[in-house]
């Protein structure tokens, strides 16, 4: 049976800005879809305990005013994400998320910040991960498309709904339509175990980091990004300090 006729959980975070290391959770779902299944979407609002920029918030609308006022503590938020994607891990359903590597990266740093168990230690090691990325899919099986590879940009190249980006249940359920439309029209992928999969995405995700550093390397004024470009996923690790 393929990956595609089993439920699916879609994860997307929305934060104060785009920096893994030292940027923190706003608002977050994990969504359960498919098989018949009603989605109900789980939505957390933090209150991130610094200021929200106002470019951050012009993206998903959530004011640093708002978060304080309406935010729940980051601490029991992070908590909250994490053990509800450990038992998505436990009931050997795939997480799908939209550059996977960005979202379980900043909540692994989110965990260690606030003295939470990281995912990847709850589970017992990022061996137990199942990640379906359609971003690293898309570029895997049309990678000379010219153009945007946003979540947006994937939703209207293949023909799925939107209903209003940016918002993190919006963007989790639309990330499970892409990854299911993508394996409609590549039935390779759709035969695939999920356990290959997602091995197969931790190559494909390095050699499209790869060719991404080349690009920036060999064009004039953008040098400087080549050597920021990460190869790791679905998770940067966390530096071991003494």
């Amino acid at each position: 049976m393929s990956w595609m006729d089993e439920p699916m959980t879609g994860f997307d975070l929305e934060t104060t800005g785009v920096d893994v290391e030292s940027d923190r959770v706003v608002t977050a779902c994990v969504a359960r879809v498919g098989r018949g299944l009603t989605t109900a979407p789980h939505l957390w609002l933090a209150d991130p305990g610094i200021d929200i920029p106002d470019g951050a918030a012009a993206v998903h609308g959530v004011t640093t005013e708002r978060a304080r006022a309406e935010g729940r503590p980051a601490a029991e938020v992070v908590a909250e994400i994490v053990a509800s994607l450990a038992e998505v891990v436990a009931d050997g359903l795939p997480i799908v998320a939209m550059n996977a590597s960005y979202d379980l990266t900043l909540l692994d740093r989110e965990a260690r910040r606030h003295g939470v168990t990281p995912l990847v230690d709850e589970i017992g090691g990022p061996d137990r991960l199942r990640v379906i990325d359609p971003r690293v899919l898309d570029k895997q099986i049309d990678p000379y498309r010219r153009g945007s590879r946003t979540l947006t940009a994937l939703c209207a190249h293949y023909g799925v709904r939107l209903d209003g980006a940016h918002s993190s249940d919006a963007d989790a359920l639309a990330a499970c339509r892409v990854a299911w439309r993508i394996g409609q029209i590549s039935p390779g992928l759709a035969a695939t175990d999920l356990a290959v999969l997602h091995e197969q995405q931790i190559a494909w995700a390095a050699e499209q980091a790869d060719d991404l550093a080349a690009y920036f390397a060999r064009t004039q004024g953008r040098e400087h990004l080549a050597a920021g470009v990460r190869r790791e996923w679905p998770l940067i690790p966390a530096q071991r300090t003494a």
